[in-house]
């Protein structure tokens, strides 16, 4: 029997599994303001339901809080931080950014994540950390107007996507040296409902590449995910990550598809919407039974398009484990 990072890795290389890896993550509001409850909350979880690895969950605005943006904490378990005061009320206001060490302020927190973590774990499962695109923090941080300043002042947008690359690479370096497994870059700009093919290009492109670079070759898993519909699937699929996330049960390309566009990983698999949500312990073993058939075994996880509803039935978490296990030998 494999161990969990030896499965893993060899999903990422192609190589045979003795079953395929999975993961199920969502987001956790009344914990995620402190790193040892999340980092308990996370290893439980992910040992209930005997997780292959996991994608630490820091609240999904933690990157913005620094930069200036007021965030609304309600600290309940189904509602999420929200925005309160966008960070950037004037194009002005770019030029303002600075470069923030990995350890200050609500950053620090998520360091202090990853190194609960490590220090449990001891090494017997992969975990990820979540990063987010340069210019998806930067809509994070001022909203819609970030596509009236890219022109306005292209150059000073360019700059502060600068001081975010750089922060978020200070991030980066922290979090290898603490021990994570690799990283989960979520970017929700890699749709044409958000940008344009050529902006993308110019806006986003070069600083994802900046990001990836810098530890593409020091960890071993690491996950692009596209996030949105309409998605530039063959542009990103040649960011170097071994590991490619999309909403796969209901964005094109469909996993089958998505093979014949790149030989990485796969990881989806699951609808955790209008599937595991809602429907029955059968009927969430049918969908994964029908996306192994449709992916095929091999550079496989299985794991949801984007997070798990919060409301979502325990015994559904359940039915998705029991499947991968009953139908990785398909």
């Amino acid at each position: 029997m494999m161990t969990k990072t030896e499965r893993v890795k060899a999903a990422l290389k192609g190589d045979d599994v003795d079953r395929i890896p999975m993961s199920i993550w969502l987001h956790y509001p009344h914990k995620d303001q402190d790193p040892k409850s999340l980092a308990d909350m996370q290893i439980e979880v992910a040992q209930k339901y005997d997780y292959d690895f996991i994608k630490l969950m820091p609240f999904g605005l933690y990157t913005v809080q620094d930069l200036g943006a007021k965030v609304k904490i309600f600290g309940t378990q189904h509602q999420p931080p929200i925005i309160d005061e966008f960070g950037i009320k004037d194009i002005k206001d770019w030029g303002r950014l600075e470069v923030l060490p990995a350890i200050y302020g609500t950053y620090g927190k998520q360091l202090q994540l990853t190194q609960h973590v490590a220090n449990q774990l001891k090494g017997s499962m992969p975990f990820i950390q979540t990063i987010f695109s340069p210019i998806t923090t930067a809509k994070k941080l001022a909203g819609d107007r970030i596509y009236q300043d890219m022109k306005e002042d292209p150059k000073l947008f360019h700059q502060a996507l600068k001081v975010i690359t750089e922060t978020t690479i200070n991030f980066v370096k922290a979090n290898i040296e603490a021990g994570v497994s690799g990283f989960f870059f979520a970017t929700q700009h890699g749709t044409t409902d958000e940008i344009s093919e050529k902006d993308f290009d110019e806006f986003a492109m070069p600083y994802d590449l900046e990001i990836f670079n810098s530890f593409k070759d020091k960890t071993f898993f690491n996950v692009n995910h596209i996030h949105g519909n309409n998605i530039m699937f063959e542009k990103l699929s040649k960011y170097p990550a071994n590991c490619i996330s999309w909403h796969d049960r209901w964005v094109a390309p469909s996993l089958s598809e998505a093979r014949k566009i790149t030989d990485k990983c796969l990881l989806g698999g699951i609808n955790e919407k209008a599937v595991l949500a809602t429907a029955t312990p059968d009927e969430i073993q049918a969908h994964i039974e029908e996306a192994i058939k449709d992916a095929g075994r091999r550079k496989l996880m299985i794991g949801p398009g984007c997070v798990a509803e919060p409301l979502t039935p325990e015994i559904n978490y359940y039915a998705a484990r029991i499947a991968v296990e009953r139908f990785s030998r398909l």
